[in-house]
């Protein structure tokens, strides 16, 4: 049996994996519950587990995790404390990483991107069949490029990343910031009466067609696919995306790709559970 987790900056879900069924397991929020210990809550109910596989918001390199804002992480060398305590072989990538896996396999594509827009901003990219990890697992980091200068910080530290202008967690702080009356999200943005909430659709979607648009000009992928809570929410953003992509990307780079809309429900949950199969 195959455990899969993704672990993403509202929650934790979980899934088993076995030959001829699969289980979904109660979801946690991830800033109130310690990732590990409810790893190992999952393994004394469920004995048969062989491995593990985590998609996970944030940074990790072989195994251990770097950087994790918006998640309770009781151990980081994750893997090596699984291997040792439980001898139970554990994988664990970024969750666009994740994502990008079950797209290609999805879309049978071997040069692909994924751009997720939910509580963050996430870029995933295989190209030739080879994932971009980067020297330290750091690569398409597009929610963390430079942008413009915000009146806040990001959970990395500084306060011109695109993530502040193009996510969740944008919304929420330009809302409290800016003092709207409306709820973070693009619908209340665009029913407000408020001059301002008018004024941060804009610039939301602003700032999401030039991430998209960089994310193709950097790439050149086949298929950028585009997902994550914001998008599920708004399938809106879709066409407009597409409508105004122009301007933000190299004409070459966009006549030979294709955007489209993700037809996986879980991407960085299902691959998780790819992770093991992975050379």
């Amino acid at each position: 049996m195959n455990l899969a987790l993704d672990v993403g900056g509202t929650y934790i879900r979980a899934k088993l994996y076995d030959t001829n069924k699969e289980i979904d397991l109660k979801k946690k929020k991830s800033k109130e519950t310690p990732l590990v210990n409810f790893i190992e809550k999952i393994l004394k109910s469920h004995k048969d587990i062989e491995t593990i596989g985590i998609s996970f918001a944030g940074q990790v390199k072989d195994g251990f995790i770097v950087d994790s804002p918006n998640i309770k992480v009781d151990v980081k060398n994750i893997k090596e404390y699984f291997k040792e305590k439980y001898k139970i072989k554990l994988f664990i990538e970024n969750d666009l990483t994740c994502a990008v896996i079950a797209e290609a396999k999805e879309l049978k594509c071997k040069n692909i991107a994924t751009l997720y827009i939910g509580t963050g901003l996430g870029l995933g990219v295989i190209d030739e069949n080879k994932i971009i990890k980067g020297c330290s697992n750091f690569a398409c980091e597009i929610g963390h490029i430079p942008y413009k200068k915000a009146p806040f910080k990001c959970g990395c530290g500084r306060d011109n990343c695109l993530e502040l202008f193009a996510s969740g967690q944008a919304l929420i702080k330009w809302i409290e910031y800016l003092n709207l009356t409306c709820k973070p999200t693009l619908k209340a943005l665009q029913n407000s009466k408020e001059k301002e909430a008018k004024e941060l659709l804009v610039e939301f979607e602003k700032a999401l067609f030039y991430a998209t648009g960089t994310t193709i000009t950097l790439f050149n992928p086949e298929i950028l696919v585009l997902g994550g809570g914001i998008i599920e929410a708004n399938p809106y953003l879709l066409d407009k995306i597409v409508s105004n992509i122009e301007p933000y990307t190299l004409k070459p780079s966009l006549k030979s790709c294709k955007i489209i809309k993700s037809r996986l429900k879980d991407a960085p949950l299902i691959g998780a559970s790819l992770l093991k199969d992975i050379k």
